[in-house]
């Protein structure tokens, strides 16, 4: 019976290339489907399949992949390259020519540059061009993917040479995980191999699979981009590819039965054989060039057999990283909105929204103060975006949200058994995923002086040691941290560093509250209105409200009214129609002392209570009725249980209003808070006042 082979790619015309490349080989054995995201083919439950084949801009996440294709299906990414024939066409091109190389987006267009510069194509000035580039110069040639829809117009010579092909490694890695693995053999699978000019295939994986049949494992040798040398239990050579003898400058028909410390005095094989332990990789200059060795033993039945060193230039090696934090950016860590998805007309947010952009082309450290609810993430997502490091990866992380051990590992990364559940072979930590990119810490003042000594040493030295490790990372990483309680306090009190204050510190710059951007209210409200497809509007009275009411929860509140507001089923949005918790509030207000009243608590007459004044107030003297004293964390957690967005900042700094008007009595360190005789008698007056 035929195996079933899946192919998901993002456009319909590679799906089908791929699929019919998988099929050439296959159709004896398999029978290929292709699916493409933007065809919609590839979107919902996809029926089953004995192989998944999925090319890495198809799917933004492992999530999302899990939500398309059936639980425990056999998954594999799509690897391609290029064709010896489609690298000396490129070679027939004058040295020195200027081409666009059009592709669809500019990530695909440049990292095709990239491997066909690795591949020897590195006389062609190209330029990168895509749908929405602009054209500085006319170009006399162009050079695509099949792409020829997105050539601009005057370009007088279009070479297309076609999507890149599906690499030789994918092929037997497919041939492998069908069980088929006699295949790779066969003659049409050997001509494929000799028309592709490179492939990338894990050896670890290969030979593990393949060992059973040794002609198999000759052929699988030649195709590797590492250099592998293998020798008997004797330490007698045995194999060695081409990039082996290219890298030591050796020739294998010289080599082959000598004894392995003769030809390769710097490989350790003796010491893999007697201690039959892996030899982890260190880097050695050789003939000028800095190269990774690394030597493993083979056993089988506790016996060793042999061993097999792994060799390979290490700006191979560093290549090769860099194109794993590439990956990154498919896999979700990635600035989704930019200074223009900040919206605001007023001076204030003008004038942050200037502030941000001349700090993000610096590399210092940013810090983003503001309530809660301000945006400050969606800021933080503008200064990447702005900044010279637009390309690599964002990674966020609330450092207040996760326990101090947890956090740790999150952002620093562990090494495989540093503690019970440790994943094995270890995690890189947060900080290596955003190597070349930027880092926010949000609500950073929650981070404990344990995290901020190590926070500190990332900022002062660039590097990181993983939890239970013993070598040193080093990261390029821009890190922007947010804050919505005042760090010089926290310093003051001796619960946040002052040096770890000072280097974060560098750039600072206040989010305007909500409720000191006028007309933007409106605007906002409107934008989230067409977000949700409402059809409401707000009467006279209520745009007036709205105007000055305190919006406590800032933004993230006014999101919230606006949904409200579309689920009332009202179209003219009048005061009836307000949410219960602004309804009933107001719209802010003061308190003032007289000498008239005798120090007596007055409200001004201009304004009206505020929410968080009424509601600690009211839990002051519901505590009193109780017998009881409260402080603010009983008070934030009856704020949360009454569904109220309220900081630790605006519950202090309202208890100081209360205090200072005569309301409340403070105390210091776990004493409480109570209403006074003056804070009951405003209270009971406001029960009976007539919410406005």
């Amino acid at each position: 019976m035929k195996k079933t082979i899946a192919v998901v790619a993002l456009d319909p015309r590679a799906a089908a290339f791929y699929a019919g490349q998988i099929e050439s080989l296959f159709h004896d054995y398999a029978e290929v489907r292709s699916y493409s995201v933007r065809d919609g083919s590839a979107t919902g439950k996809l029926p089953g399949a004995d192989l998944f084949a999925i090319s890495t801009d198809a799917y933004g996440s492992a999530e999302e992949v899990a939500r398309h294709v059936p639980i425990d299906s056999v998954t594999m990414g799509i690897e391609v390259s290029y064709k010896w024939d489609t690298l000396e066409e490129l070679w027939g091109i004058p040295e020195g020519t200027k081409a666009l190389f059009v592709n669809m987006t500019e990530t695909m267009g440049r990292e095709a540059i990239a491997q066909l510069a690795s591949l020897g194509v590195n006389h062609i000035q190209f330029i990168p061009f895509y749908p929405g580039a602009v054209l500085e110069e006319p170009a006399e040639l162009a050079v695509t993917p099949d792409e020829e829809r997105y050539v601009p117009e005057g370009v007088k010579k279009v070479l297309n040479i076609g999507h890149r092909s599906c690499t030789s490694g994918m092929m037997i890695e497919i041939a492998l995980r069908l069980g088929l693995e006699a295949l790779p053999e066969t003659e049409v699978f050997q001509e494929y191999f000799r028309s592709m000019a490179t492939s990338n295939y894990s050896f670890d994986q290969m030979y593990s699979r393949s060992r059973k049949l040794e002609s198999q494992f000759h052929i699988l040798m030649e195709i590797l981009d590492e250099g592998l040398v293998g020798v008997n239990e004797k330490g007698e050579i045995f194999a060695c590819n081409r990039k082996a003898c290219q890298i030591a400058r050796v020739e294998s028909s010289l080599v082959m039965g000598k004894r392995g410390e003769e030809v390769f005095p710097y490989i350790p094989f003796y010491r893999a054989i007697t201690e039959k332990q892996e030899i982890p990789a260190r880097v050695m200059k050789l003939y000028g060039v800095n190269v990774t060795i690394a030597v493993m033993p083979v056993l089988r039945q506790k016996e060793c057999i042999g061993a097999f060193a792994v060799m390979q230039k290490f700006s191979e090696v560093e290549s090769r990283q860099n194109e794993l934090r590439n990956q990154l950016l498919q896999k979700g860590y990635m600035a989704r909105y930019t200074i223009d998805d900040v919206l605001g007309e007023s001076d204030c947010i003008r004038r942050t929204k200037e502030i941000l952009l001349k700090m993000a082309v610096t590399e210092s450290p940013v810090l983003i103060m503001g309530e809660t609810g301000t945006g400050k993430e969606l800021l933080a997502h503008a200064v990447h975006c702005a900044s010279h490091r637009a390309k690599g990866p964002f990674v966020a992380i609330n450092v207040a949200a996760m326990p101090e051990n947890l956090l740790e590992s999150e952002l620093f990364g562990y090494e495989e058994g540093a503690f019970t559940g440790a994943k094995k072979g270890g995690r890189p930590g947060l900080f290596e995923f955003a190597h070349g990119g930027t880092l926010f810490l949000d609500e950073v003042e929650g981070m404990s002086p344990a995290m901020q000594v190590k926070l500190l040493r990332v900022l002062q030295e660039g590097e990181v040691m993983r939890v239970g490790g013993s070598t040193i990372v080093h990261v390029d990483v821009r890190v922007v941290a947010a804050t919505n309680e005042s760090l010089e306090q926290k310093v003051e009190e001796g619960s946040f560093r002052r040096d770890l204050y000072y280097r974060l510190n560098a750039l600072t710059v206040v989010v305007p509250p909500l409720r000191e951007r006028g007309e933007d209210i409106l605007l906002l409200l409107e934008h989230f209105r067409r977000q949700l497809n409402g059809n409401f509007c707000l009467s006279e009275e209520v745009r007036d409200f709205l105007l000055h009411y305190s919006w406590p929860g800032n933004i993230r509140e006014l999101r919230n009214a606006a949904e409200y507001f579309n689920y009332t089923g009202s179209q003219v949005i009048g005061m009836e129609d307000l949410p219960p918790t602004m309804a009933g509030m107001g719209v802010g207000g003061r308190f003032r002392r007289t000498a008239a009243d005798g120090g007596k608590a007055v409200q001004e007459t201009s304004c009206c209570w505020n929410m968080v004044s009424r509601f600690v107030l009211g839990e002051l003297f519901r505590a009193e009725e109780q017998g009881e004293l409260t402080g603010r964390e009983k008070i934030l957690e009856a704020a949360r249980k009454s569904h109220l967005p309220l900081s630790q900042r605006e519950v202090r700094e309202s208890l100081t209003q209360l205090a200072a008007a005569g309301l409340a009595k403070v105390s210091r360190g776990r004493g409480g808070s109570r209403i006074t005789p003056a804070g009951r008698k405003a209270w009971e007056d406001l029960q009976v006042r007539k919410p406005v």
